[in-house]
């Protein structure tokens, strides 16, 4: 069993540490124009790396594991990575969590802006609201994730977002089906034996379910991304509010 679980660990942050960041959602649909208007495109100097959300007027929430490819902007309010203006980008300073690897958990980071996000009487974005300590997740509900990149494995990014209805996982089925080496505060969602969900490189993005931002994209099984034999797995929001509400009311990282 250790020799499987190490051998598990060792080909999730090989694959991650290959193409760990941009987004990619399988089997999903063109976002409409008016949802989801919290995302954000986490760049560096040459694009895109990572998915995020906005929680705040001066806060994005994405991954931990993103920080490596050292994050200099956030774009928001666009659907589309070709239509940007310079009134949609804003440079970011990493908040980060005490985090080693992804199954070490705590995977999640929050980027403070350099300026404030206009939202009063803004129609292009809005932030996403998080969830209460003790939200009870159900199996089989119905949730979404989103993120700009390949829609089918080993494909091209694409420019305009894409979203993909997910069903929770029970906690207990998605250990065991990962051999119990899953960090203690994850939500399991979508790629169980489903075509839809996230490929390798989604990371940051939200699971949003009833309209809150439940989750973090944090890792799947990179090699079988359109019919995955584990389920995706999402840091759980929940468990870090303690740590993220004092930043986002005092807008300094700790």
């Amino acid at each position: 069993m250790h020799a499987l679980q190490g051998f598990l660990l060792f080909q999730i942050l090989t694959l991650l540490g290959h193409n760990a960041l941009g987004s990619q959602i399988i089997k999903g649909r063109k976002a409409e124009k008016k949802q989801m208007m919290y995302m954000a495109s986490v760049q560096d100097n040459n694009g895109h790396i990572c998915g995020g959300f906005l929680v705040s007027e001066y806060f994005v929430m994405t991954a931990a594991h993103c920080a490596p490819k050292n994050p200099t902007s956030v774009v928001l309010g666009t659907h589309n990575l070709k239509k940007v203006d310079d009134t949609m980008r804003y440079d970011v300073k990493m908040c980060k969590h005490s985090f080693n690897d992804v199954l070490s958990g705590n995977d999640i980071m929050l980027l403070k802006l350099s300026r404030k996000a206009r939202l009063e009487g803004n129609k292009i974005i809005k932030p996403i609201k998080l969830p209460h300590p003790k939200i009870n997740l159900k199996e089989n509900k119905t949730c979404i994730v989103a993120g700009w990149g390949a829609i089918k494995s080993n494909g091209e990014s694409v420019d305009e977002l894409q979203v993909v209805d997910v069903p929770i996982i029970n906690k207990d089925r998605c250990q065991s089906v990962w051999q119990n080496i899953l960090p203690a505060k994850v939500i399991c969602a979508g790629g169980y034996f489903k075509n839809k969900g996230i490929c390798q490189g989604d990371s940051g993005g939200p699971l949003v379910c009833d309209n809150l931002a439940v989750g973090v994209v944090s890792f799947n099984n990179n090699k079988i991304c359109d019919y995955p034999n584990v389920p995706n797995v999402y840091t759980d929001i929940s468990k870090f509010l303690s740590w993220i509400k004092p930043i986002l009311k005092k807008k300094k990282c700790y």
